[in-house]
């Protein structure tokens, strides 16, 4: 880790549970950035993190640290019911808060956060990595070449295989099984957020959930069919019991099908893209670069790098709680959907 400069931006992070890891490796890695300060009330997992990540100082909680401490950019990695509290304290003293994803546990009150933040003119960023894996930027790129033609459709086929049996996510994140609403609100919300990224904004869905593992409280399975305003269709195909064709299954996981009008994309769960033109029999490799680091093709230090050039360059933020929102209404939509058996057309943006 090089040493800090004056106009480094000073990071500081909350929280120091299992997925905490990728955000404190991806900061100490960025270059103009200064991991100044952690907050967890697990002292233990504090001071393991705070040396695993050369970060100097440890507190408590969110407000010890922010008596100390000023920070640029104060990113919280926590499960989504303390998000609330933790960001009415955080914009008090931030210049950007980032918020992990589920923003919050109802839309009631990820509304309710949003009006926090624009009450403390405070800029909220929601840490949806997804949509900053290698592989979705490039399916982006392809689409905008016109390579694919008319887009027409995209299906997502979730498959990480880490929800079996009684033991399941409990290495891990064990509040997964306790969560009463769990697929789509802790998992899908990612592909609701990466489809709208494809293909642009949802005006529909039709859903069907289910629960296969007795050990947890909410669905693990189900299919989502997405109505897009440009026309196109897609189908989320979510089941966290069963894995799929790859030797990590956390890196991608599952597989997507991309449609247009001149071809097919496909991404494997090696990483891999495959493009098959209209009419041939055959498919090829897409090249294109890529780091197989950090989770999930260093997708949090790519989200993490693209806060630094907002905050440096003024890049405006893709993933802007305002906009973000929608995502959230999507989900309320696919349960509500769910629930009363019917097709949900969501309001027009």
């Amino acid at each position: 880790m090089t040493a800090a400069t004056q106009t480094d931006l000073k990071v500081a992070v909350v929280g120091a549970g299992y997925f905490s890891q990728f955000h404190y490796d991806a900061w100490r890695r960025l270059p103009g950035v200064d991991l100044t300060a952690l907050a967890d009330s697990n002292a233990d997992a504090a001071s393991a993190t705070a040396a695993r990540f050369e970060v100097p100082q440890t507190f408590e909680s969110l407000d010890a640290l922010l008596l100390e401490v000023e920070p640029d950019i104060l990113d919280i990695v926590t499960p989504p019911q303390t998000h609330r509290a933790l960001v009415a304290a955080a914009c008090r003293r931030a210049r950007l808060v980032v918020c992990q994803k589920p923003l919050a546990p109802s839309l009631e009150e990820a509304r309710a956060i949003l009006r926090l933040a624009a009450e403390a003119e405070c800029p909220l960023a929601v840490h949806e990595n997804f949509r900053f894996q290698p592989w979705f930027r490039e399916a982006k790129a392809i689409l905008e070449s016109g390579k694919l033609g008319t887009p027409h459709a995209v299906a997502f086929r979730l498959r990480p295989g880490d929800g079996e049996g009684p033991e399941a996510y409990l290495a891990r994140q064990p509040y997964f099984q306790t969560m009463p609403r769990f697929l789509i609100h802790e998992t899908g919300v990612h592909f609701v957020d990466v489809f709208r990224y494809l293909l642009g904004e949802v005006s529909a869905v039709t859903a069907r959930l289910r629960r296969m593992n007795p050990a947890i409280a909410g669905e693990d399975a189900g299919y989502v069919i997405f109505e897009f305003a440009n026309g196109a269709g897609g189908v989320f195909d979510g089941n966290r019991l069963n894995d799929h064709m790859a030797d990590n299954c956390r890196r991608t996981m599952g597989e997507m099908h991309l449609e247009g009008s001149r071809g097919v994309l496909r991404l494997d769960g090696m990483g891999r893209l495959w493009f098959k033109p209209h009419g041939r029999l055959e498919e090829t490799a897409h090249d294109y670069d890529w780091s197989d680091t950090g989770f999930a093709g260093d997708c949090v230090y790519r989200l993490n790098q693209h806060l630094v050039a907002h905050m440096t360059q003024g890049a405006a933020l893709e993933n802007d709680g305002a906009a973000y929102l929608r995502n959230v209404e999507i989900v309320e939509a696919i349960y509500h959907s769910h629930e009363t058996g019917r097709r949900v057309v969501l309001d027009a943006t």
